[in-house]
């Protein structure tokens, strides 16, 4: 009887332990939170990171210190944040081209975003642009394939450079429309840009902020974009699924990514928050304003689309035959 009862005792002395354990735990998150970005001040990854951290500031009254850790085509912040502790303290703004295409390019890279990184949030999609100079014959893709068709390899592309999405994105269209582009990859945006301007290369294939200043002025014609609907930016501009090549969809990505073994209940609630200020008025327009469309998804909707798009671009990108140099 007296076993008995001190074993009742104890049970009841852990219970109220554990309670108090549980009642004394704080509240995620009760210090800053390290969001990595691992391009340059300036670009697009960078604006979006920065957007949601200030935003998240406000909304949910985080501190949230954002940190560029560039190079390596982004793979460099991206290591780090693998290597960071799991905690929900250390998250990094990952986007397509670091996660499931560069990893095809860059050989021997210790980590897989699959493997070494749990999908967060969701937070905004770009299409690619596929324009040409204002002057050009060029009215339509139409007009494009027709060209290309009568003469393989003669009509070219610029791109920011090899082993970006946009760069692939002119390797899938033209796999699609069955034709031989000539793909000429610049070191940036800037110098395909103004090459396309100078007419020295046919076409231009950009992120939308990259191309719209000329645009607006008058001497880029869009023809297309690359994601499976218009974008707001430019609604008037087909897709290239609208053009003739029915469901020609590749868009970069971008979102929050935390080492893997982060704890469910801490991504879920960074997943909430995130979610909720994607739907407010002023964080849509920010948005739109660089050419990318804001959209929400749970955590396990984002993960199955790093896992489809990881696997699917290893076999894009031996295809293309394109190297790093």
């Amino acid at each position: 009887m007296l076993r008995k009862l001190l074993s009742l005792l104890g049970a009841f002395a852990l219970a109220l332990t554990l309670g108090a354990a549980q009642a004394q735990a704080p509240a995620y998150p009760d210090r800053p939170i390290r969001l990595i970005i691992p391009f340059p001040p300036g670009g697009g990854t960078d604006i979006l990171a920065r957007l949601v951290a200030s935003r998240l500031a406000e909304q949910a009254r985080w501190t949230v210190v954002a940190e560029n850790k560039a190079g390596a085509g982004g793979t460099i912040g991206i290591g780090e944040a693998v290597k960071a502790a799991p905690t929900g303290y250390e998250l990094v703004m990952g986007q397509k081209d670091n996660l499931v295409i560069g990893p095809w390019f860059y050989k021997n890279l210790p980590w897989d975003p699959t493997r070494d990184l749990s999908a967060v949030a969701h937070v905004a999609y770009t299409p690619v642009l596929i324009s040409t100079r204002a002057d050009s014959p060029f009215k339509t893709l139409a007009d494009v394939v027709a060209a290309a068709r009568a003469a393989p390899g003669a009509i070219s592309y610029g791109s920011p450079g090899n082993g970006t999405s946009i760069h692939m994105a002119g390797h899938l269209f033209a796999k699609a429309a069955g034709v031989q582009l000539n793909p000429i990859p610049y070191k940036g945006s800037n110098p395909a840009l103004l090459d396309a301007l100078a007419g020295n290369v046919h076409l231009l294939l950009s992120s939308l902020p990259s191309a719209m200043g000329q645009i607006r002025a008058g001497k880029l014609r869009p023809l297309a974009v690359t994601s499976a609907k218009r974008s707001s930016s430019l609604p008037d501009v087909p897709t290239v699924a609208e053009s003739g090549f029915k469901d020609f969809d590749t868009s970069t990505w971008y979102g929050l990514f935390a080492p893997a073994g982060t704890p469910a209940s801490v991504v879920q609630r960074i997943n909430a928050e995130v979610n909720k200020l994607l739907v407010t008025a002023d964080v849509q327009a920010a948005i739109h304003a660089q050419g990318a469309e804001p959209e929400a998804m749970s955590v396990e909707q984002f993960g199955q689309l790093l896992g489809a798009d990881y696997a699917k671009w290893k076999d894009i990108v031996q295809a293309s035959g394109a190297k790093i140099d």
